[in-house]
């Protein structure tokens, strides 16, 4: 095998047509380009399962370098004064720092955010997507179209992690723009706009969670941020920075990611009538359908690491202070782990995607976006029936993290 530093025109992550459908360019890249040097982004992007997972557990690279060298020490520039606020909001999150800062963060988030806290939620989600499928069916009850996204995808998710936190129902309605905001700066080459944008957001829940900490800290409650405001392990907490890095940070992935499996997943399902049928016949469980649908049409296609030291893939140095970028859509159809790759199984089994990670970044939020999920698909099958597409949904501009500006449906 060998890496290609020449131009792929096909591979545009800014282009509506490649945005709409990459899953053909991404097969190109596997066949004749698996190790390719974007130069647009100056990435290294690897498009093979068997790669990208490799490349995930390989403790050689990091989500950050700024715990082995400086931004100069790795031939960088340091990030403007002025996305100070992102900066600091993003690298106090456990995300993005690495052993021993990530371990003892994971350890102490993991304290308060465990299975148990999950479970506790089931009833509050199954309440919380009637309330949504009520509001679907009123709204289309005179036969006209009525947004999926809007009306289901998105409020639930942003209702459970808000719940799960314990942000006041008065104040919801700001998470779902700062975190739509905050992620802007996530895409490839963010513009300006999108860099005031995401700024502002920092700054704003950034007081927003510094105030609600504190007074969490006098006046404790049932909610994670208390948990975590107090949690402590052999003497060690959250600082305030790291309490809000982690709970924008849990806001962000826990329903970015969960909107577009939805919304992807029911467009999934409309344009393969024959695995909505079974869904629909009980024909497979909704546990292994969900596994599928983030496989075939993945919400988080590109993830990226910075090489920590100089490593040697298939024969390509990819030296150190480099960066690589890791296509999990194009992994999670790697015809080499994958059977029929390109068709839509809802009963596919095993199904080793990469849709939540691997290795120590292993999304800790897995479990409660496989419940939301499973009770948002098995909520809409039972109590909607008649489900049915009403026109061509249109993508939303970014790649990264990639789904539907809006579905509608007939109910």
């Amino acid at each position: 095998m060998t890496g290609s530093v020449v131009p792929a025109p096909a591979f545009d992550p800014w282009s509506p047509e490649f945005v709409a459908w990459p899953y053909d360019v991404f097969a190109d890249l596997r066949q004749n380009a698996p190790i390719w040097r974007f130069e647009r982004t100056g990435q290294w992007v690897f498009s093979r399962h068997a790669d990208v997972d490799a490349l995930l557990r390989d403790r050689r690279l990091g989500r950050t370098y700024l715990h082995v060298a400086t931004h100069e020490e790795m031939g960088h520039q340091a990030p403007p004064d002025h996305l100070e606020p992102f900066w600091t909001l993003n690298n106090n999150g456990m995300l993005d720092r690495e052993p021993p800062d990530h371990t003892r963060l994971r350890r102490l988030v993991s304290k308060a955010f465990t299975p148990r806290t999950v479970e506790r939620l089931a009833p509050r989600v199954r309440e919380f997507t009637d309330q949504l499928v009520d509001n679907l069916l009123d709204a289309g009850s005179d036969g006209s179209p009525v947004d999926l996204i809007s009306t289901v995808a998105e409020p639930l998710p942003v209702a459970v992690i808000a719940e799960m936190l314990g942000i006041p129902d008065a104040d919801r309605h700001l998470l779902r723009p700062w975190s739509a905001d905050i992620c802007g700066m996530y895409e490839l080459n963010p513009s300006a706009e999108a860099e005031e944008k995401a700024i502002r957001a920092s700054v704003e829940f950034t007081e927003y969670l510094v105030a609600l900490a504190a007074e969490r800290r006098k006046n404790p409650g049932d909610d994670l941020i208390s948990a975590l405001a107090s949690v402590a392990d052999a003497g060690d907490q959250l600082t305030d920075p790291e309490l809000v890095g982690t709970c924008v940070l849990l806001l962000n992935a826990g329903h970015e990611a969960t909107v577009n499996v939805t919304g992807n997943g029911w467009w999934a399902l409309f344009r393969n009538p024959d695995e909505l049928a079974r869904l629909r016949a009980g024909e497979v469980g909704y546990g292994t359908a969900i596994e599928e649908l983030m496989r075939w049409d993945t919400p988080l296609q590109l993830f990226e690491r910075w090489v920590l030291e100089d490593i040697e893939v298939h024969g390509v140095r990819i030296p150190r202070g480099e960066e690589v970028a890791l296509l999990f859509g194009s992994a999670n159809r790697d015809p080499e782990v994958f059977a029929d790759a390109e068709r839509l199984d809802l009963g596919r089994s095993p199904n080793p995607h990469i849709s939540f990670s691997a290795g120590i970044h292993y999304c800790l939020g897995a479990p409660l976006a496989r419940l939301e999920l499973a009770t948002s698909f098995e909520t809409m099958v039972r109590r909607v029936p008649n489900l049915a597409l009403a026109e061509t949904p249109r993508w939303k501009g970014s790649f990264v993290i990639r789904g539907l500006d809006a579905l509608q449906v007939t109910v």
